[in-house]
C-alpha cells in the first residue's frame, strides 16, 4: 500500500537536520595530561576515573613501555 501523499523534500530534510553526528571531544587524562576520550582508559595511565585504573599489558594500557 502507497502513502497518501509523497513526502516534500524540504519535510523530509527538517526531519533530517537531528541526525548529524556530533564531533568528539576529547578531555585531558589528569594524570598525564594526554587527549583522552571520555568513559575510556588512558592509553598510558590506565586511569578511567577517580579511584579505578585498568591495567592491560597485552594491549599496552597503564603500563610503562
Amino acid at each position: 500500500m502507497l502513502p497518501p501523499q509523497r513526502v516534500s523534500h524540504g519535510r523530509s530534510r527538517r526531519r533530517r537536520n537531528h541526525h548529524a553526528l556530533d564531533s568528539v571531544h576529547p578531555t585531558l587524562c589528569p594524570l598525564t595530561g594526554l587527549p583522552k576520550a571520555h568513559h575510556r582508559a588512558c592509553k598510558a595511565s590506565g586511569y578511567v576515573r577517580a579511584g579505578l585504573q585498568i591495567k592491560v599489558p597485552k594491549l599496552g594500557i597503564g603500563v610503562s613501555k
